[in-house]
C-alpha cells in the first residue's frame, strides 16, 4: 500500500528537506508529545510540539519546543518581540492554522507565521515534529527545518 502523503511531507520534499515518517496508533482524541515520544521509543526532549500564540500586537507566533517542556510566556514574548503573548484557544487551532489539535505542524499552516524553534533542537541530528495529522511524526534535521521555516 502506498504511503499517504500529507501537505507537510509534500512541502518538505519540494524544498529538499529530508524526513523520515513514523506512524503511531491513535484514537479520536489527541495525545500529548510525551506520550507520542513513549510510543515511538524516543526521548521526549527530541520530540517537539508546536504551540501557537497570539501577541499583544494581534499577530500570531509559532513556538516549536520539546514535548516535555512548558512554554514560558514571558520569555516567548521577548523572543517574539511582543509585549506579551498568550496561547490561542484550542477551539481556534483549526481556524488559525488549518490543523486539528494533535496534528499541528510548524510546516504548512494556512499562513506563514513567525516560527521560533527551541535552542535545544540544535543538540540533536534529528528531531520529531508532527507530520500534519494525528498518528504521524516526522524526523527531520532541525537546522534544515529552521532554514526552511
Amino acid at each position: 500500500m502506498a504511503e499517504e502523503k500529507t501537505n507537510v511531507m509534500r512541502m518538505l520534499e519540494q524544498a529538499g528537506v529530508a524526513y523520515t515518517p513514523h506512524g503511531y496508533p491513535h484514537g479520536k482524541e489527541p495525545v500529548d508529545g510525551v506520550t507520542v515520544a513513549g510510543i515511538l521509543g524516543r526521548d521526549p526532549q527530541q520530540v517537539f510540539k508546536t504551540l501557537v500564540t497570539r501577541g499583544a500586537s494581534g499577530g500570531y507566533c509559532v513556538f516549536v519546543i520539546p514535548a516535555d517542556a512548558t512554554l514560558d510566556l514571558k520569555k516567548a514574548a521577548r523572543a517574539a518581540g511582543e509585549k506579551n503573548v498568550e496561547m490561542i484557544h484550542v477551539t481556534d487551532i483549526n481556524k488559525v492554522t488549518g490543523y486539528i489539535r494533535g496534528g499541528c505542524s510548524p510546516v504548512g499552516m494556512k499562513k506563514a507565521f513567525p516560527t521560533l524553534i527551541d535552542e535545544t533542537a540544535h543538540l540533536f541530528d534529528q528531531i520529531g515534529i508532527s507530520g500534519g495529522r494525528r498518528g504521524l511524526s516526522l524526523r527531520v534535521d532541525p537546522m534544515a527545518l529552521a532554514e526552511f521555516l
